[in-house]
């Protein structure tokens, strides 16, 4: 079974650190914060869930047999990550307190097959060099990130406009580009800005896509594309030898 990043790893930013002189209690579990972050990533597996079964049922919509494929591991993947998340908000608050358990590394180019499925095949764009394709990446925070942003993307981007997912290396790391061809506004850059989320869900999406990338030493950046369009990149270190 594939290893979880569980809660204890998304929110590992949500301890308030307001250390008292001589006080040595643990520090406090924003608790309203947790209630949000727990609602917004039940939304994105049920959500990723009903895309894929719409996929399967829709007869109009011919399917490879590695669409196929890639469709059944995603869905796998996510009901394990909802039975992670059930797991992790009955274990109760103090479950935050644990370590995060370190992940296995895959190929980059399976999730970016599996992340792709959700994506109508005439509205899809996906592409990978070879070298980035045989990357290796922590497997669910990598398929959960990207996920987050192709479920935003649908969300927010024009409704027949074209989404592309695209993985390269620059320098020594690792560069995956979800676009859109919405624009970059200024809620968008808010997001991206905070160090802690905005009060309701706007902008919590993206908020848990950072603190996701950041445990693994990456980082999230936003470009304006020509002629129209946004992409989101994430920026990670290489985390073993490419072939």
């Amino acid at each position: 079974m594939r290893a979880r990043h569980g809660l204890q790893g998304l929110l590992r930013g949500l301890r308030r650190i307001e250390p008292v002189p001589g006080d040595i209690r643990e520090p406090q579990v924003d608790s309203e914060l947790l209630l949000r972050v727990l609602c917004h990533e039940f939304r994105t597996p049920i959500s990723t869930l009903t895309s894929l079964i719409r996929a399967l049922a829709d007869e109009r919509r011919e399917l490879t047999g590695a669409d196929r494929r890639a469709i059944t591991e995603l869905a796998r993947d996510q009901a394990v990550h909802l039975q992670s998340l059930l797991r992790d908000a009955t274990a109760g608050i103090g479950a935050l307190a644990l370590v995060p358990q370190p992940e296995p590394a895959v190929a980059l180019a399976g999730i970016l097959r599996e992340v792709a499925t959700l994506v109508p095949a005439g509205r899809r764009r996906a592409r990978a060099t070879r070298r980035a394709g045989s990357c290796p990446v922590p497997a669910g925070r990598t398929r959960q990130v990207l996920v987050n942003l192709v479920e935003n993307a649908l969300r927010h981007g024009p409704p027949e406009g074209q989404i592309g997912l695209y993985a390269t290396l620059r320098g020594a790391g690792l560069s995956i580009l979800v676009t859109d061809e919405g624009g970059v506004d200024d809620a968008l850059l808010v997001a991206l800005r905070r160090p802690t989320p905005a009060v309701g869900m706007s902008g919590l999406g993206l908020w848990i896509v950072r603190q996701l990338v950041v445990t693994d030493g990456g980082a999230l950046r936003v470009h304006r594309l020509q002629p129209r369009g946004v992409a989101l990149e994430v920026l990670l270190p290489i985390a073993g030898p490419v072939r």
